[in-house]
């Protein structure tokens, strides 16, 4: 299992899989090729089907801006290993191909190609769930402390790189205002819904933040804003705001946050290890729904739950999640995109609260939701995943009321 420093990955949206993906995997082509000037990528599957609205067809061109391109789209042609496929040529002065490579970008911005599973190297020998707990028990030990063990001194620097990104994602997003790009004419909510949270007092003021600072980081993604991906930029704003929330209302140390990042982190990476994050092969839940699960479980770990209770609240992020589809209108990360990142938030406080109020014990674990999820999203319709073509994507006339 890879380090955390991939999981989370600081850049501009609105797509993981559709944007950074095609766009890593461009420069590492022309990387290796960067004296030959005419060159050819054909997108494939999901990747092409709603890579107009993630901009992926922008990504790769402004990569390849000085040389000779052949963009082709195939969104009807799905490739075995992954429906995010993208296929890269060079050419050399007389026509003949000198590299022919096929890459997947299977989501959270991560590149594999068809000879590599993982790309890069294990950092981590215990990947489930259950294995993590087992060793937590036995040398008495948080769930961050083994992250601490399996990732060194270093990766407090990273997360608070991370934290600081994610902040000011907030920031910026409460602050804009205007429209969306795109053909959905959306307005950004978050400066608005902060002004009015800031009228009400108890639980609505505290729940309607909470709605601002999701919004924030979700708009933030889909006007291309930098974010971090947590675990994709799908599902940007559902961690921050959590983390967020608390920093402000329970005003959590630095280093507390930092120590949530850091399980909240490890719990995204058992799924993308053990599963998928991405929502063009099993739909929305392995994205919103790790974000989710993400989230419940750092905020519990913030009050204070052991790592039984941490794992309860993050099987139910997951659970509750379960065969939520990834159908996004006119391909852009909006509707309904955004409002899923708002309303997982709010459900991770309920999990929190749920976890604590237990003795951390139930009948099904986190590593079988894992399973499951993976089970439903393969007998998910491909029109479910990230294709627009089925859902809400399908619908043909908008009004806005």
């Amino acid at each position: 299992m890879e380090s955390i420093r991939e999981l989370y990955r600081i850049g501009c949206g609105p797509s993981s899989s559709h944007t950074m993906g095609p766009r890593k995997a461009a420069e590492e082509f022309l990387e290796r090729n960067v004296n030959l000037k005419k060159f050819e990528v054909t997108l494939f599957g999901s990747l092409a089907a709603t890579g107009k609205g993630h901009l992926t067809g922008v990504a790769i061109e402004e990569v390849f801006k000085h040389k000779q391109l052949d963009l082709i789209w195939k969104p009807k042609e799905f490739l075995e290993k992954h429906p995010n496929a993208l296929r890269l040529k060079a050419f050399n002065e007389n026509g003949e191909v000198v590299e022919d490579w096929t890459a997947y970008s299977i989501g959270g911005g991560a590149i594999v190609d068809d000879d590599t599973e993982h790309s890069l190297q294990s950092v981590y020998d215990l990947t489930t769930m259950d294995a993590i707990l087992d060793w937590c028990k036995e040398n008495d030990k948080q769930l961050w402390e083994y992250v601490l063990l399996k990732e060194g001194e270093g990766i407090w620097d990273f997360l608070e790189e991370v934290w600081m990104a994610m902040k000011n994602a907030i920031k910026k997003g409460m602050n804009n205002e205007g429209e969306l790009p795109g053909g959905l004419k959306l307005p950004r909510k978050s400066h608005l819904y902060h002004l009015k949270a800031k009228t009400y007092s108890g639980p609505m003021r505290k729940r309607s933040m909470l709605y601002s600072y999701a919004l924030a980081v979700s708009e933030e993604n889909a006007g291309g804003g930098i974010i971090v991906t947590a675990p994709t930029c799908g599902a940007c704003g559902v961690l921050p705001a959590i983390l967020y929330y608390h920093k402000k209302f329970y005003k959590f140390k630095k280093k507390d946050i930092l120590k949530a990042l850091a399980t909240a982190g490890l719990i995204g990476n058992i799924v993308k290890f053990n599963a998928s994050i991405s929502g063009a092969e099993v739909g929305c839940q392995g994205e919103v729904g790790v974000a989710c699960a993400m989230a419940s479980g750092a905020a519990t770990q913030l009050h204070g739950g052991t790592i039984y209770q941490v794992e309860y609240s993050a099987e139910m992020g997951l659970e509750h999640h379960l065969g939520l589809t990834c159908d996004p209108i006119l391909g852009l990360v909006q509707i309904p995109c955004i409002e899923r990142n708002v309303f997982a938030a709010a459900r991770a406080l309920n999990h929190n609260t749920y976890a604590l109020l237990s003795d951390g014990r139930h009948r099904i674990s986190f590593d079988q939701v894992t399973e499951t999820m993976m089970k439903t999203g393969l007998d998910l319709s491909l029109s479910y995943k990230e294709t627009s073509l089925g859902g809400l994507a399908s619908l043909k006339g908008f009004t806005y009321r």
